[in-house]
């Protein structure tokens, strides 16, 4: 929480108009552009009211847009906008800027067993998620 509530400060004295949660999930976007948004809300653990909300809001942004998909009509592909494009290096410079201040004074060591056990925590909330989506 103390990351996030850090991060918007600084999205907020650059100027960004973004939150947060909405960047968490052009940070998604930035990987794999063109996702539905069953998908998108997978990825982001959210669900479909949430990312219903975060999609719509980054679309009048102009960060996103809604694209019907070929093979499913019922089924919107959410893609990147040239200026949420932009946006990247930015806020990815003010996120690793965020997480260096949090990790300052902490041994390598520990960063990297804190890194294993958060990996391991989300393969198996990972795991979790299929399975219940499969049932």
């Amino acid at each position: 929480m103390a990351l996030a509530r850090r991060l918007q400060k600084y999205f907020r004295e650059a100027g960004l108009d973004i939150t947060v949660e909405q960047w968490s999930v052009l940070v998604h976007l930035w990987k794999y552009d063109g996702v539905n948004q069953q998908e998108l809300g997978s990825r982001t653990f959210r669900d479909k009211p949430s990312i219903t909300r975060l999609v719509d809001n980054l679309e009048k942004q102009g960060l996103v847009q809604r694209v019907a998909s070929d093979s499913d009509r019922r089924s919107n592909l959410v893609f990147l906008t040239q200026r949420a494009k932009d946006l990247r290096d930015e806020t990815m410079d003010l996120a690793n800027l965020t997480l260096n201040e949090g990790l300052e004074g902490i041994p390598a060591e520990d960063i990297e067993v804190t890194k294993r056990v958060l990996q391991q925590v989300y393969e198996n909330l990972h795991g979790v998620m299929e399975e219940t989506a499969v049932k």
